[in-house]
């Protein structure tokens, strides 16, 4: 009977370590028990929120939060509300959000680039390459992630020939200020 008890306080641990989400979401926002998810909704007031991001951030986030009311697990509105927390200097916050989406949005770079500008500006320039890196993985020769992961290569000291090689493509692709510091770049070498 003893061992019974024990195994249903673990069990009472466990589930509530997966209500709180294992993260900051369950525990700040308002999870329907039902289970219910209206993906259509969250889309619909993502792109409502997008509007007012640069000129009024703080309803851009209260958009975003409604979305994620709808739907926690609308990845699109954790990146945006990741790019809000980001321009406010709230580097942890931010890498959370960019990390759910991540985890939500697959095979799209987007949240991942986000993710390694974060973990940069928090000086995590290891784990800001292995976001930049992933980026590239899911979706090969993404401009931006190229031109993220050589620009922390650089930055801190990490050249080596694979970073010649994402240079060169930028020489090739990118707009004339990319092109133009490419190419310094690789004439340093």
């Amino acid at each position: 009977m003893r061992n019974f008890y024990v195994v249903g306080l673990i069990l009472i641990g466990l589930i509530g370590f997966v209500a709180t989400g294992c993260g900051s979401h369950a525990s700040a926002r308002r999870i329907d028990s039902s289970g219910t998810r209206n993906q259509q909704l969250a889309s619909e007031l993502t792109s409502k929120a997008v509007e007012f991001m640069s000129d009024d951030p703080e309803k851009a986030e209260r958009v975003l939060r409604e979305a994620l009311d709808t739907d926690l697990y609308h990845g699109p509105a954790h990146n945006n509300l990741g790019v809000l927390m980001l321009n406010r200097g709230e580097l942890y916050l931010a890498a959370e959000e960019f990390d759910w989406a991540r985890r939500l949005m697959p095979g799209h770079p987007d949240p991942r680039i986000n993710l390694g500008i974060a973990l940069e500006r928090g000086g995590k320039y290891d784990d800001a390459l292995d976001a930049y890196a992933s980026a590239i993985e899911v979706y090969p020769n993404h401009l931006p992630a190229v031109q993220a992961l050589a620009r922390c290569q650089i930055r801190n000291g990490m050249h080596d020939e694979y970073t010649d090689e994402l240079l060169r493509v930028i020489v090739y692709r990118g707009s004339s200020e990319w092109k133009t510091w490419a190419r310094s770049q690789l004439a340093t070498r």
